[in-house]
């Protein structure tokens, strides 16, 4: 069960909050740079003016995230979901929008308008947009608790170079 705030990004100072099962984060992220503050959403806005699709942020030298790419498109039938690197400059805007660091790579991070999800979280809400079965097992997957899930999460995000090795290009 999740609780939504009536709240813009622009009412709060960045911060990240957990509601029953959604892990989200609202409010405007403000970096300062040269004592100027940037406002990350309006900054971003442009990414959703003619395009109100999700953006799912990934590791674009991962081979495991580039392969998690590829299997989302094959599986997204209507094109919900569109798609950008973290290492490039719309995917550090994006990356800022949502409260991280512009060089954080650490996890997947699904950008939509009004909201950003990370981890366990972008991935079960990645599930729903796309084809059968999946927004169905996501829904399943959503009982186990969080704190569950994103510990086998980064245990795979910390060990994805390991296992799954990386390239040295982007090849999306």
């Amino acid at each position: 069960m999740a609780f939504n705030l009536p709240i813009t990004y622009s009412q709060l100072p960045a911060h990240v909050s957990t509601f029953g099962r959604r892990l989200t984060v609202s409010a405007t992220a403000v970096s300062r740079t040269n004592a100027e503050a940037v406002d990350w959403v309006k900054e971003t806005a442009s990414f959703f003016e003619r395009d109100a699709r999700p953006i799912m942020l990934f590791d674009g030298v991962c081979n495991l995230c580039n392969g998690g790419v590829k299997f989302v498109r094959d599986h997204d039938k209507r094109r919900n979901i569109r798609f950008e690197a973290l290492q490039s400059e719309a995917g550090k805007k994006l990356l800022q929008r949502s409260g991280r660091a512009p060089d954080d790579i650490s996890s997947v991070v699904l950008v939509e308008k009004d909201r950003s999800y990370i981890k366990s979280e972008a991935v079960l809400k990645i599930m729903e947009y796309i084809d059968l079965p999946f927004p169905q097992l996501a829904l399943f997957l959503q009982f186990i608790p969080l704190f569950i899930r994103n510990f086998v999460y980064e245990n795979v995000a910390d060990n994805r170079y390991n296992i799954f090795g990386r390239s040295d290009y982007c090849d999306l």
